[in-house]
């Protein structure tokens, strides 16, 4: 009964860690660009009191054998990278990614972050920034003077001056991609940091050759979570935590039952 206790916690353990997942998913509901991550499971080792394909006799084996598994833990809690709704707004720096791609961002620690939010403002030296003023990679500025600021399908940063009819260029936005994005390291503030599991990263123009998506301006892209769903998976892991808990006080109940045969 031993075995029971111990499988019963673990599998209570991993779903508190559910739970938890379940919860930062819903907290960034409202979150420009945020990415739901989903907890994978593991079942632990086995104890083989008969192991499967033993000698039964001379010409026979064992069918199925007899082994007792001692619980589960949580392995992975994968980052899921499907499109987020787009949402429009009045801002000409708000962009959004249609397909495949990260924004590239410059950390005051000079590394490159990553990240799927397009919500970017001016700082007073007219560079485009993020809301915690890490420029962009490669930089745009902007002249105080500009007026009509355009940013094309294929990342092209154009405006216009008073007075003048002739579009000037302030630069190319450049998209960053990963064979593995469910590898990157999330570093909070909606960024992200390649490691050895997401490979390093692939550069190009969007909508190029390099499978990129392409920019749309004036769009942010909303939280990929769906309430509906982790609402229901709260359901379930609460279930399956009660159920566990219901199999650590069966098990209790047993071990009370044997103590009181010496009685």
């Amino acid at each position: 009964m031993i075995r029971s206790l111990y499988s019963a916690g673990s599998g209570m353990v991993a779903q508190q860690m559910n739970v938890d997942n379940i919860a930062h998913n819903l907290a960034n509901a409202n979150t420009v660009g945020f990415k739901m991550r989903r907890t994978q499971f593991q079942d632990l080792l086995y104890q083989s009191l008969v192991q499967p394909g033993a000698a039964a006799g001379a010409q026979t084996v064992v069918p199925s054998g007899l082994q007792v598994g001692l619980g589960t833990r949580p392995a992975a809690n994968e980052i899921l990278f499907t499109q987020g709704n787009f949402a429009s707004t009045d801002n000409p720096l708000d962009l959004v990614i249609q397909g495949k791609g990260f924004f590239q961002i410059r950390r005051p620690s000079g590394e490159l972050a990553y990240t799927r939010s397009g919500e970017f403002h001016l700082d007073r030296d007219g560079n485009v920034v993020t809301s915690d003023g890490d420029p962009i990679e490669p930089q745009i500025t902007l002249p105080p003077e500009a007026q009509s600021i355009t940013i094309a399908s294929d990342g092209t940063v154009s405006y216009s001056l008073p007075g003048q009819t002739a579009v000037q260029q302030a630069g190319q936005i450049q998209l960053a991609n990963f064979s593995n994005p469910a590898g990157l390291n999330s570093l909070g503030k909606n960024l992200f940091a390649p490691t050895d599991a997401s490979g390093e990263p692939t550069l190009g123009n969007p909508g190029g050759q390099e499978g990129l998506g392409t920019l749309q301006q004036g769009y942010l892209e909303q939280s990929n979570v769906s309430v509906v769903e982790e609402f229901i998976n709260l359901i379930v892991s609460q279930r399956a935590y009660e159920a566990n808990s219901k199999v650590v006080r069966a098990s209790d109940e047993m071990y009370q039952q044997v103590n009181n045969m010496t009685r």
